[in-house]
C-alpha cells in the first residue's frame, strides 16, 4: 500500500510538469510527402489561465490546397496570397493559395482541450520537416507558437512540426 502511494506520488511529480508545458502540436507528426494530409491541430490549454478565443495557423511554403473544417461556435476565415511560383492543379493554373487559416469568436476555457482540423496537399520533399506557426489568442494575452530549430528570436514556444516521409511503395 505504501509502495503504491509512493509510485503514485512519483508518477504525479513526473507527469504534472509535462502537462504544464504542453505545446500546440499536430496529432500525426509525420506523413507521406506529396500526399493529401488531414492536419489535426491540438490546443492543450489557454494562455496563463485565460480562455482561448482565436487560433491562426500560418502554412509553410510548399503546402497547397488548404481547406479548413468548420468548428462549431467559431467563425473560420482563409487568407490567400499571390504565389511567386504558380502551379497546375487538375488542369487549372493556380496563382494564389491559402497561406493562413483563422478560427475566431469561440471560447475554449483553459481547463479544456480542443482540436482544429484542415486538409492540405503536402510538398514532395521527403526528409524535410514542415513547421506550422500558430498564434493562439486568448481573453488576456496570446502565445506565438512559432519557434523553429535555429531560431534566435528567444521565443521558446515551438511551432507544430510535420516530418515528410518517403512515399510508401505501391507494390506494383
Amino acid at each position: 500500500m505504501i509502495l503504491s502511494r509512493i509510485a503514485l506520488s512519483l508518477t504525479g511529480a513526473v507527469l504534472f510538469p509535462l502537462a504544464a508545458q504542453a505545446h500546440v502540436t499536430l496529432e500525426q507528426g509525420s506523413a507521406e510527402a506529396g500526399k493529401s494530409y488531414k492536419a489535426v491541430l491540438r490546443i492543450p490549454h489557454g494562455c496563463d489561465g485565460s480562455a482561448t478565443t482565436g487560433i491562426q495557423v500560418t502554412l509553410p511554403d510548399g503546402v497547397r490546397q488548404a481547406k479548413p473544417m468548420p468548428h462549431a461556435g467559431w467563425s473560420v476565415q482563409v487568407v490567400k496570397e499571390k504565389l511567386a511560383q504558380p502551379y497546375d492543379w487538375h488542369g487549372d493554373t493556380i496563382t494564389e493559395d491559402v497561406r493562413r487559416i483563422r478560427w475566431q469568436g469561440g471560447n475554449l476555457p483553459d481547463a479544456y482541450y480542443d482540436e482544429f482540423v484542415f486538409r492540405i496537399q503536402l510538398p514532395p520533399d521527403a526528409g524535410k520537416t514542415l513547421y506550422f506557426k500558430v498564434k493562439q489568442q486568448c481573453e488576456k494575452g496570446e502565445i506565438d507558437w512559432a519557434a523553429v530549430p535555429g531560431d534566435s528570436s528567444g521565443n521558446d514556444h515551438p511551432a507544430a512540426s510535420l516530418k515528410l516521409l518517403p512515399p510508401a511503395s505501391s507494390g506494383h
